[in-house]
């Protein structure tokens, strides 16, 4: 943020000077039409705050860390899949995704889905599921027609 004004607005989903970045490098993990925004990442918070966005039927990589994410969908509709079970979300709607906890996002096909994620500042790369990881998922019931869509 710069040292003018401590105010960002928010307006048509995007917080105004603060920059729209790449949700993750092409090629590191699978995902789809996403971009995300760093709003807050102060040291002495321990905390970075970023909003994330995605296209309608867009999604986020499975993945899971060591880390803690709290999550509050602003905008749109879709599912989450948390631990072992798929979420409908949407609006106003807070996720809590636990440690090492596997999650990933994905917006319904008729609507971007917007949501704001706290995480610590310093925090551990994400972990992705090996194949034996996925299959033991698909076995889960209600994931593998949500994994076949995303993964």
């Amino acid at each position: 943020m710069s040292e003018e004004s401590p105010v960002r607005r928010f307006q048509d989903f995007r917080w105004q000077q603060v920059d729209l970045l790449a949700y993750k490098q092409e090629g590191d993990a699978p995902f789809k039409d996403i971009t995300r925004q760093v709003l807050f990442q102060f040291p002495d918070l321990d905390g970075e705050l970023r909003y994330f966005e995605m296209a309608p039927g867009g999604h986020s990589t499975l993945e899971r860390h060591q880390h803690r994410h709290a999550v509050m969908i602003l905008r749109g509709h879709g599912r989450c899949l948390v631990k072992d079970k798929v979420f409908n979300v949407g609006p106003n709607d807070l996720v809590d995704i636990a440690a090492l906890s596997w999650h990933q996002f994905k917006a319904d096909a008729g609507e971007p889905l917007g949501f704001l994620c706290l995480v610590n500042v310093l925090r551990d790369k994400p972990q992705l599921p090996t194949e034996s990881d996925l299959a033991e998922l698909r076995r889960l019931p209600g994931l593998s027609a949500f994994l076949t869509e995303t993964c």
